[in-house]
């Protein structure tokens, strides 16, 4: 049965993304083994999505990740908020080697996970916490995305302390995304200054996904 079911999982990241590297494609293709493999004993995704995690959770991942890139160039180390199953962090981490790549997540089976995965991949770049994004040092956070975390509001609020005043939070959304932005509270407008930086389509369907800077300026 588990050969009948991982035969119908779909991969399709090489013919979507041909201009990626083979290692890049090499890694991404390992990591959703290794994925799919700790699934069965942690809640990493859905089961409802692992028919079309190539385009739900990677294809997702890859587009986001090179938005935020493209929007800023000289960055070198980013933060990856409840990180979880090392969407979008991970892949940031196998697509931009030179990047460094911190995952925070407070679920210590998750955490576990995201450490054996990235030694496997041999990803020197990317590193692990273990602790709640509010426990991280003050002011120690430059720059940082989330793609599961929360809503906007709730997720510049838990990130108050740990973003200075310039910090960037790269927010991943799906089609709801407006309605995320117009519901931010007024009194953390004047702490946050939210821009769409671009929006985008996977591979297959007609949705529209945005990533959303929110800018610390208070």
């Amino acid at each position: 049965m588990e050969e009948q079911a991982s035969a119908i999982v779909h991969w399709r990241i090489d013919a979507w993304f041909p201009d990626l590297s083979k290692d890049a494609l090499d890694k991404l293709k390992k990591y959703r083994d290794e994925l799919m493999k700790a699934n069965k004993a942690v809640n990493l995704i859905s089961v409802k999505t692992i028919f079309l995690a190539d385009a739900i959770h990677f294809a997702d991942s890859i587009l986001a990740c090179r938005i935020i890139q493209e929007s800023n160039p000289t960055l070198q180390e980013i933060y990856d908020f409840g990180s979880g199953n090392g969407f979008p962090g991970v892949i940031y981490g196998i697509l931009f080697p030179k990047v460094k790549v911190i995952l925070v997540d407070s679920d210590v089976k998750k955490v576990e996970f995201l450490k054996s995965a990235t030694e496997a991949l041999g990803l020197k770049n990317v590193s692990t916490r273990c602790v709640g994004l509010e426990s991280l040092p003050a002011n120690s956070v430059q720059a940082c995305m989330a793609r599961g975390l929360s809503n906007i509001s709730k997720s510049i609020l838990l990130s108050r302390r740990v973003v200075p005043i310039g910090g960037a939070f790269y927010h991943i959304k799906g089609d709801n995304w407006s309605g995320e932005v117009g519901e931010i509270p007024t009194q953390l407008c004047s702490v946050w200054t939210p821009t769409l930086v671009k929006l985008y389509k996977l591979p297959i369907g007609e949705s529209k996904f945005a990533v959303i800077k929110t800018v610390k300026i208070a």
